[in-house]
């Protein structure tokens, strides 16, 4: 198994690759012993004018080589952004800069979700995962699918039993009791 060390020096050399204007003298990096689902984040220092681009433990652990050095392009992005522009997210500008040097624009979660929402139109394939119990998924009722308006449900996961409003929420996490 790779050390830490090991890990970080992978990312920075595939970092010198990459076709991207970052200045990687003003990228910092490290390792995040703590995350849980996100393979990757970038932080933005202002008074520093330093991104530091943290990569999980067990993504570096878990990922073939390919699945990590994308989410390192994915992550040098944010860092271009906030170098150039003093903000990231993941809009038109970094969607262009992502397709150009071959990186998601979002990166795949390592963990399984506790929870799907799911389109019910019929013709809709519009799904997101969810590892808390947000808005959206206590109360569905009150949102609407992200691609067509249509109204979703929620699946919890490890049960599989799903609801479409705030009372089936409660309903729900009533009658899993210790298996919620």
């Amino acid at each position: 198994m790779a050390s830490d060390d090991e890990h970080l020096f992978r990312a920075r050399t595939h970092a010198r690759t990459v076709d991207l204007d970052v200045d990687l003298e003003r990228v910092e990096w490290e390792l995040s012993t703590r995350a849980r689902r996100r393979a990757g984040a970038c932080r933005w220092d202002a008074d520093r004018e330093v991104a530091t681009i943290v990569l999980a433990r067990r993504a570096c652990e878990g990922y073939d080589r390919e699945t990590l050095e994308a989410v390192v392009r994915h992550e040098l992005v944010h860092a271009w952004e906030f170098q150039r522009f003093g903000e990231s997210g993941h809009g038109p500008r970094f969607r262009e800069q992502a397709t150009a040097i071959d990186a998601p624009r979002h990166c795949e979660s390592f963990a399984t979700p506790r929870y799907v929402l799911r389109c019910r139109e019929g013709d809709c394939e519009w799904r997101a995962e969810r590892h808390r119990a947000s808005k959206p998924v206590r109360a569905p009722d009150r949102y609407r699918c992200g691609v067509c308006g249509g109204r979703y449900e929620v699946e919890h996961v490890d049960s599989g039993r799903t609801w479409t409003t705030a009372s089936g929420y409660g309903g729900t996490k009533a009658a899993l009791g210790d298996r919620w």
